[in-house]
């Protein structure tokens, strides 16, 4: 499992520019955002979580597809449905390995961006921490749309479609834990951890669909 998560690591970050596209495409969709809206720094610090929350979705659904097609072009996807242990447990291994090669970067690079919306240090601290614990859902949801179009030879934009409606919660209580942190009214903990429990979630029933899908595939 070690191996695997090693190898998966590599590939993430080899294949198609990895990291780097997911980081820079999602400086692209933030920094387009003060154009379209106007130099007005109130207006950018109010809908910074918001903005970047958005960025950091659609940046997560770029490397989606290449979680296993890759792994089906050079034939070693027939091996992990052949091998002895669990394919949950292999595709959870998976899962981590797409997240730290292209769900942490994002997250490391939030503060840059949250500044760049004029975003305060409670904003930022509160957007990077609920995209830490949002994002790994992004993947384990993700990974069930990889594995239903694994076969597919351009499946890249139906893994989008399928993965984007389920990814709605994870938005909606990402941005607003990240709202309720600077807005006093507002409780921080209860958006927060229902969006733990929506990670934890998905961290159970994605792997249990990938690997199902990816049977099914594979007959």
């Amino acid at each position: 499992m070690t191996a695997l998560l090693l190898r998966d690591l590599k590939l993430s970050v080899r294949a198609g520019g990895g990291a780097l596209i997911g980081v820079l495409f999602f400086m692209t969709v933030v920094a387009v955002i003060p154009f379209g809206v106007g130099p007005d720094l109130n207006l950018l610090s109010r809908i910074g979580p918001a903005i970047v929350w958005i960025g950091a979705l659609l940046s997560a659904l770029l490397g989606l597809d290449r979680m296993f097609q890759t792994d089906r072009e050079d034939g070693s996807l027939d091996l992990l449905l052949m091998q002895e242990h669990p394919l949950v447990l292999t595709v959870l291994m998976k899962c981590l390995a797409h997240w730290l090669g292209n769900g942490l970067p994002l997250v490391i690079a939030s503060p840059l961006l949250g500044l760049f919306m004029n975003m305060d240090e409670v904003a930022i601290g509160a957007t990077m921490l609920t995209l830490l614990v949002g994002t790994p859902a992004l993947t384990f949801i993700g990974a069930v749309g990889a594995a239903v179009a694994v076969a597919l030879p351009r499946g890249g934009l139906l893994v989008s479609i399928l993965v984007l409606p389920l990814a709605i919660p994870v938005l909606i209580f990402g941005v607003s834990a990240s709202y309720a942190a600077v807005e006093d009214p507002a409780p921080f903990m209860p958006p927060f951890l229902i969006l733990v429990a929506i990670t934890m979630f998905f961290a159970v029933l994605g792997p249990l669909g990938a690997a199902l899908a990816l049977r099914n595939a594979g007959d």
